[in-house]
C-alpha cells in the first residue's frame, strides 16, 4: 500500500496532525511529500494545523478551540471569540485538558439554543501532566490533578522508579482515540503525595515556575555591581534624610521606603522606590526573563522571584544602612490629605531602619519595649506624623466611597521538615494600612502624570460591574431579605460601599461582602486609562513594586525617559507597542500566579488539617452548590460538606443557600464541622457537620 493510500486510510478514521501521520507511518520526508501532493490534488485539506479529507466538508466546519475543562463524561471547549462549547464524552476522542482542538458543532444539540459539538482533531497537544501515581490490577497509572477521575497508564519501561502514592509528572508518549489507549512516561518524581512541600514542587513544575534562572540571565546579573559615585551623578541626594522601610519581618526583597514631614500647610510625603529600571535595561536577558515571569510568586516560606536574588535581595533591595538608587515620588498634600502637587525624581537614598509592621504597631500603640524604642530612634519623630496623615487619607477614602472588603489571609507556619503545623490569621494593623495608603498615593500620581501628558503607559484598570453580574447581586440581596436598590443599571462605588458598611458586623456580612466581591470585574493591566472602580480613583497604576511586578518596572522605564526629557514622539515610538504587550502579558501572568499561590496554600492547609481529623472547628458557609456547601474555618482553611451527609433531598437556592430536610444553610451562616478527610495532593478537605449542629 502506498504512502498516500495509508494517509487516506488514516484520515478516513479522523483528521490528523501532520506530526501524527509522520509518527504513525514513518519516513517523514515521504509523508510530507505525499500530504503536499494530496492537498495539491484537492483530496486533502490542511487547515488549522490538521489534515482533513476534502469530502464531507469537515475542514470548513472545524472551529479552533482549547479544551478548558474535562469532566467524567463531558468537557468544555473555549473559543477565542465566542461562548464555550459543550462536548459530550462520546465526542472527546481522547482530548486532554489544555489541548488545542478542532471542534465541529452538532446540527441538533440536545439542549436547544446551546452550543454542542465533538472534537475532530487535537492540533496543539498538551502532553505534560502532574498528579498522583496509583496502582490498579498490577499496573501503574497517573491520576492527573486537573482530572483526578482519569487514569493515564504509565509504561513499565518509562516508570522512572515511581511508586503508588508518589507525586509525579508524566509526558504522554502515545495517544489513542480513547483515554484507555493513552500511554505515559514519568518525567519527574517528587516524593510522597501526602507531603505539601512535594506537592508544591509538582505544582511549580507544572506551571513552569523555577527558582533557577537561565545561564545567560544569571551571567548578566553577576555583572551588576553595587552602586557607586558614578551612579549618583545627576541624582537628588537624599542620603541625609531619615528615610526608612516598613515590611514584614520575613521580607528580603524590599522595594519601597518612605519619609515624611509636616508643616502648617500640610505634609510632604516621600515614597522612594527601588530604581530597578536602572539595572534591568530594555531588551536585556534580565528584562526578557522578567517579562516572561511577569511577577514573583509567594507561598508559605518561599518565593519564586521575578528577578535573580543578586538583584531582588541585593543591589535593588533598599536594605538598611547602604546606598541605594531610587525613583522617588515627592508629594505635597494639604491639611485634608488632598494632593496639591507632586514630582518624580531619580534619587540616591540610605535607609536608616528596616522597619517591621508588628514593631511599629507596638510603637504607635505605646506598647514598645526599650530595645524597640532605641531601634527606631532615628525615625521615631516621623511615626506620629505618618499616623496623622493616614487618618486624613482614610477619611478621604471613605468619603469618596472606596470599597473596603476585608479578606482573611493566613500565615503558614512550617516546621524544620517543611510540614505545615499551624495556620495563623494575618492581622492588618495601623502600620500596614499606612503603608498601603502611601503606596496608593504614589501609584495615583504616576498614573495621573501619564494621563495628563498622554504617555504610553501600563495602567491598573478596574471597571464597574457589568449588567449580568449586577443582576446576580440584586438577586442575592433580595434572597438575603435586603431591599437594596441601585439608581442606575450598575451600582456606583459609593452605593456598594454603603451596602458593605450597612452589613458590617451583622449576620449577613459574609454573604453580602462575598456577593459584592463576586459582582465586580477583575482588575487587570491596560494601556488605556479607564480608572479604578474599587478604589474610586480616576488615575491608578502600579509603580511601587518593580522588584516583584513587571508592570511597575515597565512604567519606571517610561517615566525615567520622560523625566530625562525624551520627546513625546520618541516616547510613542519606543513604548506604544511595549505598553500594550506588557499590559497583556502581565495580566495573564498575574492570573496564573494567583491561581498557583492559591493552589500551594490549599496543599499546605490540607496538610495541616490532615493532622486534625475528627476534631471540631467553627466556621462559616463560604459557598453553596447542589452537591453541598463550602465552609471556611476561623483559621482560613476551607473544606466541603457533601449533600450526601446532610439527609433529605438537597434543594439549592442558586448561589445563596442549600436546604436539606428541615434544615437550611446560607452564605455566612456559622456552623460547626469536623474534618473527616484531607487530600494534600489536591488541596482538598472534606467536612461533616459536627454532632452539635447535625441534629
Amino acid at each position: 500500500m502506498s504512502i498516500r493510500s495509508k494517509i487516506l486510510r488514516e484520515l478516513e478514521k479522523k483528521p490528523r496532525r501532520l506530526g501524527e501521520l509522520k509518527s504513525m507511518l514513518g519516513n517523514d520526508k515521504k509523508v510530507q511529500r505525499a500530504v503536499e501532493e494530496l492537498v495539491e490534488s484537492g483530496r486533502v485539506q490542511y487547515k488549522n494545523g490538521a489534515c482533513f479529507l476534502t469530502r464531507g466538508g469537515l475542514a470548513d466546519a472545524a472551529l479552533p478551540c482549547r479544551l478548558v475543562k474535562l469532566g467524567e463524561n463531558f468537557a468544555f471547549a473555549s473559543q477565542a471569540d465566542g461562548p464555550d462549547i459543550f462536548i459530550p464524552g462520546r465526542g472527546l476522542n481522547g482530548a486532554m485538558p489544555g489541548d488545542g482542538v478542532l471542534v465541529k458543532l452538532f446540527d441538533k444539540p440536545k439542549v436547544a439554543g446551546s452550543l454542542e459539538g465533538e472534537v475532530l482533531a487535537v492540533t496543539e497537544p498538551r502532553d505534560t501532566f502532574v498528579g498522583v501515581v496509583v496502582a490498579e490490577k498490577g499496573k501503574l497509572f497517573l491520576s492527573p490533578d486537573d482530572c483526578p477521575f482519569l487514569r493515564l497508564q504509565i509504561k513499565k519501561s518509562a516508570a522512572g522508579g515511581v511508586r503508588p502514592g508518589d507525586k509525579a509528572a508524566v509526558e504522554l508518549l502515545e495517544r489513542g482515540s480513547d483515554y484507555a489507549d493513552h500511554r505515559a512516561g514519568v518525567a519527574m518524581r517528587f516524593g510522597s503525595a501526602e507531603k505539601a512541600r512535594q506537592c508544591v514542587r509538582a505544582l511549580l513544575y507544572a506551571a513552569g515556575r523555577s527558582r533557577q534562572f537561565p545561564d545567560k540571565v544569571k551571567a548578566e546579573a553577576r555583572t551588576i555591581a553595587e552602586p557607586g559615585p558614578a551612579d549618583f551623578k545627576k541624582r537628588l541626594d537624599l542620603r541625609a534624610e531619615p528615610i526608612f522601610t516598613i515590611d514584614s519581618a520575613e521580607t528580603k526583597d524590599i522595594d519601597d521606603a518612605i519619609s515624611i514631614s509636616a508643616s502648617a500647610d500640610g505634609w510632604q510625603l516621600g515614597v522612594h522606590i527601588a530604581d530597578v529600571s536602572h539595572y534591568v535595561r530594555a531588551g536585556s536577558a534580565l528584562d526578557k526573563e522578567a517579562l516572561e515571569r511577569g511577577t514573583s510568586v509567594y507561598f508559605a516560606d518561599s518565593v519564586i522571584p521575578m528577578l535573580p536574588r543578586q538583584l531582588s535581595n541585593g543591589v535593588c533591595s533598599l536594605n538598611e544602612g547602604v546606598d541605594r538608587l531610587a525613583f522617588s515620588c515627592i508629594i505635597q498634600l494639604d491639611k485634608t490629605g488632598a494632593i496639591q502637587n507632586f514630582r518624580f525624581e531619580k534619587t540616591v537614598i540610605r535607609s536608616r531602619v528596616k522597619g517591621v509592621y508588628s514593631e511599629i504597631n507596638a510603637l504607635l500603640a505605646g506598647a514598645a519595649d526599650e530595645a524597640l524604642v532605641e531601634k527606631y530612634a532615628p525615625v521615631a519623630s516621623q511615626l506620629p506624623v505618618m499616623a496623622q496623615l493616614y487618618q486624613r487619607l482614610a477619611a478621604a477614602r471613605k468619603a469618596r466611597g472606596c470599597i473596603d472588603i476585608e479578606t482573611d489571609e493566613a500565615k503558614l507556619v512550617l516546621d524544620e521538615e517543611g510540614r505545615c503545623v499551624e495556620l495563623e490569621k494575618r492581622q492588618r494593623g495601623l502600620s500596614e494600612r499606612m503603608i498601603e495608603e502611601f503606596m496608593l498615593l504614589a501609584n495615583q500620581c504616576a498614573a495621573k502624570l501619564a494621563r495628563i501628558h498622554k504617555l504610553p503607559f501600563v495602567y491598573r484598570v478596574h471597571e464597574s460591574p457589568n449588567a449580568e453580574k449586577t443582576e446576580r447581586l440584586r438577586d442575592l440581596l433580595h434572597l438575603a431579605g435586603l431591599n437594596a436598590s441601585f439608581k442606575g443599571d450598575a451600582p456606583t462605588v459609593a452605593e456598594l460601599a454603603a451596602l458593605l458598611d450597612a452589613t458590617r458586623g451583622k449576620p449577613l456580612e459574609r454573604a453580602v461582602h462575598m456577593g459584592v466581591l463576586r459582582s465586580m470585574a477583575k482588575a487587570c493591566y491596560e494601556p488605556v486609562p479607564k480608572g479604578h472602580f474599587g478604589l474610586a480613583l480616576r488615575d491608578y497604576a502600579h509603580f511601587t513594586s518593580p522588584i516583584r511586578r513587571y508592570p511597575d518596572l515597565a512604567i519606571h522605564r517610561i517615566l525615567s525617559d520622560y523625566c530625562a526629557g525624551v520627546s513625546a514622539r520618541e516616547l510613542e515610538s519606543r513604548y506604544i507597542a511595549f505598553a500594550a504587550e506588557a499590559s497583556e502579558r502581565s495580566s495573564a501572568a498575574e492570573v496564573a500566579a494567583m491561581q498557583l499561590e492559591r493552589s500551594t496554600d490549599s496543599c499546605y492547609k490540607a496538610e495541616y488539617m490532615a493532622t486534625h481529623l475528627n476534631e471540631t472547628f467553627a466556621g462559616r458557609v463560604s459557598g453553596v452548590s447542589r452537591h453541598g456547601f463550602f465552609v471556611e474555618l476561623d483559621n482560613t482553611a476551607e473544606g466541603f460538606v457533601s449533600a450526601d451527609t446532610l439527609g433529605g433531598e438537597p434543594e439549592l437556592v442558586e448561589g445563596f443557600s442549600l436546604r436539606a430536610g428541615r434544615r437550611r444553610w446560607q452564605l455566612g451562616d456559622q456552623v460547626f464541622v469536623k474534618a473527616v478527610a484531607a487530600n494534600v495532593a489536591l488541596g482538598r478537605v472534606d467536612f461533616e457537620l459536627a454532632d452539635a449542629t447535625a441534629e
